[in-house]
């Protein structure tokens, strides 16, 4: 068995049984879907701001943020076009049914673009591997863009660890 990581590995048998799973492996290495575009707006990045206690005035303060700030107005947050991958995907990754997913993390994130108030984000997703941990537990990792409508760099890239948890 290979130790990379994105390589195809054995699926153990209670998994690989699952129709919806062994679908799901055949399709490693290759894109799953594309989002519809989410528009990011100020109330969202307010909502965000109080969540997080992220008041600064380039993300809440339009007036300042197209007075003083580097972007031409205000911005979200980096971490508020990571969290809407999990509204992205909802829209495009498979559903195993009965089965849990939970977010199992990252293993990189790169903020390549602010993402201004008022632009439309999609979530581009690509199945890099689908790793089995226990007869009944699989691991995936996605490869993420979240684009910016008409932009030529991404917002972000990630590598995003998931867990599927199957019925027993």
């Amino acid at each position: 068995m290979s130790s990379d990581p994105t390589s195809r590995q054995p699926i153990p048998d209670l998994v690989y049984a699952d129709p919806a799973v062994r679908e799901l492996a055949a399709r490693v290495g290759n894109e799953i879907g594309v989002s519809d575009w989410f528009v990011v707006t100020q109330a969202q990045v307010d909502l965000f701001a109080e969540a997080t206690q992220d008041f600064q005035f380039i993300h809440v303060d339009p007036a300042r943020a197209r007075r003083d700030g580097p972007f031409g107005g205000t911005i979200a947050h980096g971490f508020l076009s990571l969290s809407l991958l999990s509204a992205m995907s909802f829209q495009v990754l498979p559903q195993i049914p009965g089965a849990i997913g939970i977010n199992y993390g990252f293993d990189k994130v790169r903020f390549l673009t602010p993402v201004r108030v008022g632009t439309r984000v999609r979530g581009r997703f690509t199945l890099a591997a689908l790793i089995p941990r226990t007869p009944t537990e699989f691991q995936t990792r996605y490869s993420v863009n979240v684009e910016i409508d008409a932009a030529e760099r991404p917002a972000l890239a990630a590598e995003w660890l998931t867990m599927t948890i199957l019925k027993g």
